[in-house]
Parts: structure tokens; sequence; C-alpha cells
């Protein structure tokens, strides 16, 4: 999401890191390639120059204080611009009252009825509310059948007494699903209402209408991320019309440049509360415009990453797992329990986009196959329980036999096995050392690179360092110093990037992690 956006802006603060001194000059041509960057991701004119004001204004004054860091100083400031336009602090829906009831609103195609399930699955697994949705889009042909199977896969109650295409009363459906809610003991009412192609004076009045009889808590705004320009004129025909109290951003994992994001919440000060992040149920996530801004500026999204861990990895299996790196006794079938584990949280592209300092790698995650995964859980499997104990058993009749078994090649079963051991050894110092153990063994998925050829240079030079140790007991101590100094300089992380890029750091940049404390 935004990936245009957060390229244009970063590339325009490449300048400035090897600068120990900015000049106006240097802060306006910062500026205008920030502007064009705004421009070009469709973001609204009037947003866009409060933004660039906002950002000349403060940038000047870090300049005339001679700051340490001045460079830091105006990505501090274009962040905290970026924070305040996406919505400054995270707003909490209101459900306060018993049934709560959220209204969703918006244009046809903009993804409501799918965005009721999510929404009534995220109530449900995140708020442990019981949530009734209610099918009042009674215009668009299957919403109702549409809505009673989306209802099915999120696992909440559908209220559809009548089956739409044209017929029944939306608004004495909308009436009857708060009744309904108020005697079954439900604790939110959600509300799909009908959109239309275009603004029209018949949607406004039955949105109204439907509006007045059920009282909402909450009236959520969904809105398509790619329509552009466009959603400044549909988001203040919906707010004179029939008002919301909060906005949705759908399809933000398609082809958008994050305009309509930036614009609605700029142009009607009302604040983004969800993202749509992909098509499936679970691809949904509450609005943070901090980790947004972060994403943008590609410092990652640590956070909601965590969070996700959180939400899906076993406490107690993962304090064994710990265990067994720090002891060396970490099994293939250890790895395929957190590759498991890993899937369960969603695609591997998501996940390694919200790291920080990725957005140099967007091509390579763009081209990463998603099926390379199922293709080394394949290979664990096709193993006996002793080649997953000790792959150092694996000889070359073996390794046939598992390649036949698994649909693979036995190159790939070489590779598989080289990055393994590579991974148990690295783990195992990084937990001796006092370190979180990371995800193991994603270095060497393909598209993403940290096996194969750079493993093997990295051996060869390993190899020829110990070849040349002197016979001097001092001078070999100072050998072994600064071999030690260069491995840590250039120990690669869990996912195949640098560590220092893996913080965070395009190009090894140390600039970016004391941004980040800067920031914090």
């Amino acid at each position: 999401m935004f990936n245009t956006l957060s390229d244009r802006i970063t590339g325009s603060f490449k300048s400035l890191r090897s600068k120990g001194r900015l000049s106006a000059s240097d802060v306006e041509e910062t500026i205008s390639q920030i502007r064009r960057a705004l421009l070009d991701a469709d973001v609204a004119l009037p947003v866009v120059r409060s933004f660039t004001a906002a950002v000349r204004e403060k940038a000047t004054g870090a300049v005339a204080s001679k700051a340490l860091n001045p460079g830091q100083q105006v990505v501090k400031i274009v962040n905290d611009e970026l924070v305040e336009i996406l919505g400054g602090e995270t707003r909490e829906l209101d459900l306060s009252r018993r049934p709560a009831v959220i209204m969703l609103a918006g244009l046809q195609g903009a993804g409501k009825t799918t965005l009721a399930g999510k929404l009534g699955r995220w109530l449900r697994t995140e708020r442990n509310r019981k949530v009734l949705l209610v099918a009042s889009d009674l215009q668009r042909p299957n919403a109702v059948n549409q809505l009673q199977v989306v209802g099915g896969q999120a696992g909440v109650d559908v209220w559809a007494p009548e089956p739409g295409n044209g017929v029944g009363d939306p608004v004495a459906v909308a009436r009857s699903g708060l009744a309904r809610a108020e005697e079954y003991g439900y604790d939110v009412v959600v509300v799909d209402t009908a959109g239309r192609l275009g603004i029209d004076e018949e949607m406004m009045r039955q949105a109204i209408d439907i509006r007045a009889a059920v009282n909402p808590n909450e009236v959520l705004f969904v809105i398509d991320a790619m329509i552009g320009q466009d959603a400044v004129a549909t988001a203040n025909a919906f707010q004179d019309g029939v008002g919301f109290t909060g906005v949705v951003v759908s399809k933000l994992d398609g082809d958008t440049r994050g305009g309509a994001a930036l614009s609605v919440r700029g142009v009607t000060g009302v604040p983004i509360m969800f993202a749509s992040t992909g098509e499936k149920l679970t691809d949904f996530e509450q609005f943070h415009a901090d980790r947004m801004a972060s994403r943008i500026l590609d410092m990652g999204d640590v956070l909601t990453l965590i969070e996700q861990a959180e939400r899906t990895w076993d406490e107690q299996q993962q304090a064994e797992l710990a265990e067994k790196m720090s002891e060396g006794s970490f099994t293939l079938d250890d790895f395929l329990v957190q590759m498991r584990q890993l899937k369960r949280m969603g695609s591997m592209k998501k996940i390694m986009g919200m790291l920080p300092g990725m957005g140099q790698y967007r091509e390579a995650l763009e081209a990463f196959d998603e099926s390379s995964v199922g293709r080394i859980e394949a290979i664990v499997q096709s193993m006996t329980p002793a080649e997953r104990t000790d792959v150092k058993i694996l000889n070359g009749s073996r390794r046939q036999r598992i390649a036949r078994g698994s649909g693979t090649t036995v190159q790939e079963i070489n590779s598989l096995v080289e990055r393994f051991e590579q991974a148990r050894k690295m783990m195992q110092q990084v937990s001796r050392g006092g370190g979180v153990p990371g995800m193991p063994g994603m270095g060497g998925m393909p598209g993403i690179g940290g096996g194969g050829r750079k493993a093997k240079r990295a051996a060869k030079k390993k190899s020829a360092n110990k070849k040349g140790r002197s016979g001097n007991p001092a001078k070999r101590a100072a050998q072994e110093r600064e071999q030690s100094q260069q491995g840590q300089k250039g120990k690669g992380s869990s996912f195949g990037v640098g560590a220092s890029q893996g913080a965070g750091q395009p190009g090894g940049n140390p600039d970016f992690e004391d941004l980040a404390r800067f920031l914090k």
C-alpha cells in the first residue's frame, strides 16, 4: 500500500543524508519533490498546499536552529505532518450503547458488503462482541445473498427478512434488525446500506431515512482507495447529505497511489478508522496514523507485526523453540512449526513489507512466490523423522527420494538444507548473545536473497581468513578481533537482509537507527 508515494517521498530524502548542514534551497528542493509525489498520488490540491506549507515553515526553523542532524529533522517534520493529515491519534469505535449500531455508507463498488463481514469478524474476535449484520442493501442484485455468505464465513449472524433484488423496504429492514438485536441480546448491529454508481438524491434520502430509523453510534463512510481525486467530491457529498463519523478505506492492496486516504481526512477532518488490505476476511486492520506514516516513510510497522504475531503464535511453543535454538537442537520439525505459524499470520509479502527498510527490496518482494513456502513444507514433510532431526544423514539417494516425493529438485533440497544449517547457527549465536530469536530460515526464500552463491562466497572468505592466521599470538588475537567485527557488520537477518538494513537503514545508512530513536 502507498508504494508509489512511499518511493517518491523517501527518495526525496536521499540528498539530505549526505549534508552536514542544510540550506534553504535544500529544504525547498525537498519540499518541491514531496509536492510532486503527493500530486502524483492523487492527493487533493488543498491538502497538498496545507501539508507543504506546514513542512516548509517547520523545516525552515530547523535549518535556522542549525540542528546537529538537520536531515533527520526534516524527516521527522514530514513524519509528524503525515501523522496529522492521516488523523493524528487513533480513535476507537463508539460501542457505549447496547446494542451499538454501526451504519455503513458509500458508493456501489466500494466494498461495503464485504467490509460488513470483515468488521463483524473483527468485532467478534478482537472485541469479543456478539454481532448481527443487517441486510438493508435491497437494491444491488444478490447483495443480500452476498452478505449471508460473508456473514457465515465471518462467524456472525445475518438478519435478512427480504430477498432484495429491488424487493422490500430497506428502512423497515434496518428497524426490524435493531429490534431483533435488542430481543436476542446482540452487542453490535452492522447495517449494510445500498450504494449507487454515483451520487444521487434517492440514495441520499434512503441513507438519511435509515440513519433516522436506527440512530447509529457510528456512520462509517467506505471509500475505494483507487478512486483518486473523486474521493474529495464523494466525501463532501456524503458529509453534507448523510454525515459520517469515520472513514474506512478499502482496496488498499490494489494498484493504488494512496491519494484517497490522505485527501478524505485532510478535506473533511473525519478520521480514518479502518483499512481493508485484501480480499480475505482477515485482511482488515484498525487504522493507526502514526504506523501508516511510518510505512509511507519506509520505517516499517513493527507494532502491527507484533500484534499479528501475538494473535497467532503459541507462547509455550515459542518458549520451547527458543530453548532449542539456544541449545542448537533446533530441527526441521521445529522449522516446520514456525513456518506454519508464519502462514497463519497472513501473506509473507505483507509480513516482510512491515519490516523497516524493505522499500529498497520492493521489486524482490513483488516477485516473491508465495507457493515457495508450500514447496519448502512439501520437502520437509517428504523426509523421514530421522532425516528431519539430523540433516547430515541426507546422502544423494535420500535427496533424490525426497525430491521425487515433494515434486521438487535435488538442487532445491540442497539449497534448503544449506540455508537451514546457516539459520540454525545464526539463531544459536543470537540466542546465546541474549537477542530475541527471529523467524528462521526465511533468508533463502526465492526472490529475497540471502542464500546460495552469497553464502558460498562468505564461506570461502571465512576459510581464507582461517588459513591466513598469524603464528604470533598477539597478531593472531588482533586478526580474530577484526574478523569478529567484520562478522557483526555482515551478519544477515533471518529474512536474508543485512542486519543494519533490516533495522530500517536502506543501503546501510546509520541515520535511520538514529532517526528511529529520535522519533520516539
